[in-house]
């Protein structure tokens, strides 16, 4: 096993000194040990993790609605108002009603106007994505995290029989 010093070690993770000498101290720096006055830590170890963050009120809310299938809450709203806005942007032609109506029933309702089927896939993977979130939001965002958003945005779509576009990861450009 190598070890490193704590200069190195904070060095290596762009930390101060003092950050990485109280975590040697307080404990949180498995494997780390005193030398005389200097502390040597594994250099395999990885950075602690911080203290379980408090879920805020919202979030639990936000939770507890999802669970009991809550309609008309908080949960309900930022459902069928971030997909319908974030879809909008996107140029899906499904309207506001449209997309509650996929919502609330999981079906399409009648309607004169064609409807273009990418349109209705996206929304209910936007749905998804919005759990997702909800259920990962004490998580560090991370590449990865992304990645597995646009997977389920995308899968089922028509962009995900293109070669090119790569659902989950990043475009591969012709």
């Amino acid at each position: 096993m190598e070890f490193i010093t704590v200069s190195q070690y904070a060095e290596l993770h762009n930390l101060s000194e003092r950050t990485v000498r109280n975590w040697c101290s307080e404990g949180k720096m498995d494997g780390a040990f005193l030398s005389g006055k200097t502390w040597i830590i594994p250099a395999d170890t990885p950075l602690p993790r911080k203290g379980k963050r408090r879920v805020s009120p919202l979030m639990k809310r936000l939770r507890e609605e999802k669970a009991g299938k809550m309609s008309g809450g908080i949960y309900h709203r930022t459902q069928i108002d971030l997909t319908y806005n974030s879809n909008h942007i996107e140029g899906s032609r499904l309207t506001h009603e449209q997309t509650r109506y996929i919502f609330e029933t999981n079906t399409i309702g009648i309607t004169d106007e064609s409807v273009n089927v990418d349109d209705i896939v996206e929304t209910t993977n936007h749905f998804r994505c919005i759990d997702l979130i909800i259920d990962r939001a004490e998580e560090r965002i991370s590449e990865s995290f992304i990645k597995e958003l646009h997977h389920t945005l995308k899968t089922g779509t028509s962009d995900s029989r293109k070669d090119w576009f790569n659902v989950g990861d990043y475009k591969k450009l012709p």
